[in-house]
């Protein structure tokens, strides 16, 4: 994708605090303010992918936190970003701000203001500063020959989003209704279990699951690595109905667009039907909203997580690059 050249255009000057800026396409900027102390940054907003205010503002506010949580950070302050029509009530509005607000508090966090401008599409979004040790920063490089990739949400949430837009199921359908509180689960106690002392010195990359699906994000981690990654498609972990679904071509128009991009890094076991193999594609190239933390760490120090995270899925391993499996590349089998 075309965002790190143009990020790369956009960069202010140096600093020797900056610890991380655009460089490796991760999920915050990480500015030290002590041996102790590192702030991430970050803000994420995007247009309504549900009706319901409420529940919009939830999952907006979840995704942008995610990133926090993403590197190894805490969330402290939030700033919200709103960009609404004025014709439209402040009872919506209300709504959507309410919905963010719980979830930040969950977070443990605090909204410390933000800002509103008049548009005719509806926005939503919050800028997220968080905190975490310098050497306790977790990057979406490092993965090393011989690691476990786990995932802690299941797949499969822009697929879901597409068939509400398209009025197919209404959000208290149990599996819509499952989709959207996923997406409103902060990605607290999956980072919370990182902590662990038996974890913390054996994770060696980590990202989360967001617009580029787990193909993209999952190439990006490996690109920056220098490794390659093998996927297990059985135990891949899905929404219940996104097999159904996928199958039926229900997908984001975003995805076309990534699974052509992947067609340079993505390869498929021949093991895997050619019918299989066109509704895998829509679904490891679905862009997701509030996704999973996606993690690569020693297969000892998975076992300790997968008992300390319930939601989290050994599905994959990491190898060194070769000439036959180039960096960057993911193959599904």
């Amino acid at each position: 994708m075309q965002g790190s050249a143009l990020a790369a255009g956009a960069l202010g000057g140096s600093d020797d605090s900056l610890m991380l800026g655009f460089e490796t396409s991760d999920d915050a900027a990480v500015y030290r303010i002590s041996d102790d102390i590192a702030t991430l940054l970050t803000v994420d907003f995007f247009t309504p992918i549900v009706d319901d205010p409420y529940d919009f503002g939830r999952i907006t506010a979840a995704n942008a936190l995610s990133d926090v949580y993403a590197m190894g950070g805490r969330p402290l302050t939030a700033m919200n970003l709103l960009a609404f029509p004025c014709s439209m009530g402040p009872e919506v509005v209300g709504e959507v701000l309410r919905g963010g607000a719980e979830k930040v508090s969950e977070a443990g966090a605090l909204i410390v203001g933000g800002h509103t401008i008049d548009d005719s599409e509806p926005k939503y979004g919050l800028s997220v500063m968080g905190t975490v040790r310098p050497n306790r920063v977790l990057y979406n490089r490092g993965a090393q020959p011989g690691d476990v990739l786990v995932l802690t949400k299941p797949l499969g949430t822009g697929i879901w989003g597409t068939a509400l837009k398209r009025d197919l199921y209404k959000d208290d359908h149990p599996q819509a209704r499952a989709a959207i509180e996923m997406m409103a689960t902060l990605n607290k106690a999956a980072a919370e279990a990182l902590q662990a002392a038996e974890v913390a010195e054996g994770v060696h990359a980590c990202t989360d699951i967001t617009g580029f699906g787990l193909a993209g994000h999952l190439h990006e981690m490996m690109l920056a690595s220098d490794m390659t990654a093998r996927i297990e498609l059985n135990i891949l972990p899905l929404l219940e109905g996104v097999w159904d679904l996928a199958a039926g071509n229900i997908m984001p128009g975003k995805t076309s667009e990534l699974i052509d991009w992947a067609q340079g890094f993505v390869d498929f076991a021949d093991t895997v039907s050619e019918v299989d193999r066109s509704i895998w594609q829509g679904i490891v190239c679905d862009p997701q909203t509030s996704g999973g933390l996606l993690l690569s760490m020693s297969e000892e120090v998975a076992s300790s997580y997968l008992e300390l995270c319930s939601t989290a899925v050994k599905i994959g391993t990491v190898a060194a690059a070769s000439e036959k499996d180039f960096a960057g590349m993911v193959v599904f089998t």
